[in-house]
């Protein structure tokens, strides 16, 4: 669930929640469909600290390529703007693909009245297109006129950067400080994701934007989303096949603090707390686009403990979620305890067969390696609800990890049968 006591989660909320940051959605021109929004666009008042982690694959597109290099290649510095198209990915583009993505970003300063150098870009869609100009030139100056900083300016923003998700992506948090020196300042987290396919992110997401009213500076921010991406985003599967435009980018405005409070230092009880919210907000998002895997029917929720190792943890939770022998039998309505067993057993990670302990919806299915008898018509009725939970207990340590999947339907295939088409 998407909860924490410690935050309030708002109605609504979304990558405008934050003060500081507007946003526009339209159809510019990049989709054939002109009732579907296609070009977003988040932005604020002036250049804002702001951080970046991007996709890990070899072939990565050309925006990926040029935001590192906006960000120094340290993953952070300042920025303005944020714009996002999709229906082409500008991936496989070359030389000229790079230099489309450089001067989609100078029109969209032009736009805007900012310099090039303030503006990040992003592209989702079909591989190996070269990206059109003209949608940002026709487009961006009337999206920038009429961007507010309003719900329903990034509600219609959330949906523009949709490919194959079948509803947009948003949350927002909200949080009184508790620290003392903030003297009960409140602040608000909020973002908004896209992706429901080509989803096993190494870095991050496929596109994610994300911002708040706290004050942090670009090197905290990158620490911060660099943290929670880890157990986020990098924590959920669809298909086991990582993007080549992964991108999440992290803006900060400050303007909760109203000049008053100093940007929050990494280590500082004000820096843990915010972090805390970005968790909360980014595993909410991870959750959704989990639970949104094309054609997909149930959200897979797989728990891993007892492992040795972190890294053995992580390797049997992502084995267990990638397997299509498992993802087909929840789909089935199959409590084939079985196929959990054999993907935790050629997962890598170390441990005593004789120690596993396995639960499928909250029914034991193994204890100490051996299975344990179950009701079938039980487990049957069980299937039918909207997150099922996989346990497993290694018996060889403290450590434990949770990775967020869906199932493998009959529409899986369909849709990517034919996404190009």
């Amino acid at each position: 669930m998407c909860e924490d006591t410690r935050f309030t989660f708002i109605d609504g909320g979304t990558v405008t929640s934050a003060r500081g940051f507007k946003a526009a959605g339209a159809h510019a021109g990049f989709r054939k469909d002109p009732g579907r929004l296609d070009l977003a666009l988040v932005e604020a008042d002036e250049p804002f600290p702001a951080a970046g982690v991007f996709t890990q694959n070899a072939f990565c597109a050309a925006p990926v390529l040029f935001d590192r290099a906006q960000f120094g290649g340290v993953g952070y510095g300042t920025a303005r703007a944020v714009v996002v198209n999709s229906g082409i990915a500008n991936a496989a583009t070359g030389p000229e693909g790079l230099s489309r993505a450089e001067r989609s970003a100078e029109l969209a300063a032009c736009a805007i009245g900012c310099a090039a150098e303030d503006v990040l870009v992003a592209s989702t869609g079909v591989i190996g297109v070269q990206l059109s100009l003209d949608p940002f030139e026709e487009a961006l100056p009337g999206m920038h006129a009429q961007a507010a900083a309003t719900p329903e300016a990034g509600h219609a923003a959330a949906r523009a950067i949709m490919t194959t998700d079948t509803h947009p992506k948003e949350c927002a948090v909200a949080y009184e400080s508790a620290d003392p020196s903030l003297a009960g300042a409140r602040f608000t987290v909020g973002g908004m994701v896209k992706g429901s396919g080509m989803i096993m992110p190494n870095m991050a997401t496929m596109i994610a934007v994300l911002t708040t009213d706290a004050p942090l500076t670009g090197p905290a921010l990158h620490a911060a989303l660099t943290y929670v991406a880890d157990r986020t985003f990098n924590k959920i599967t669809v298909d086991s096949d990582t993007s080549t435009n992964d991108s999440a980018f992290l803006l900060a405005s400050g303007a909760a603090a109203c000049g008053k409070h100093e940007a929050f230092a990494v280590g500082t009880p004000a820096f843990e707390e915010f972090r805390s919210a970005l968790l909360a907000v980014c595993t909410c998002l991870a959750r959704m686009q989990a639970a949104d895997g094309e054609g997909a029917t149930r959200l897979v929720t797989v728990r891993v403990t007892g492992a040795a190792t972190d890294a053995d943890a992580d390797a049997c939770a992502r084995t267990i979620a990638n397997s299509p022998l498992v993802k087909t039998a929840v789909f089935g309505h199959d409590a084939n305890w079985g196929r959990i067993a054999a993907a935790a057993g050629r997962s890598g990670a170390s441990f005593d067969p004789g120690a596993v302990s396995i639960d499928l919806a909250g029914l034991p299915m193994m204890r100490q390696g051996l299975p344990v008898p179950f009701d079938e018509d039980e487990a049957l009725a069980r299937f039918e609800a909207p997150e099922i939970e996989i346990v497993v207990d290694l018996g060889a340590g403290d450590a434990a990890t949770t990775v967020w999947t869906c199932d493998f339907s009959h529409d899986y295939v369909t849709i990517n049968g034919d996404y190009r088409s």
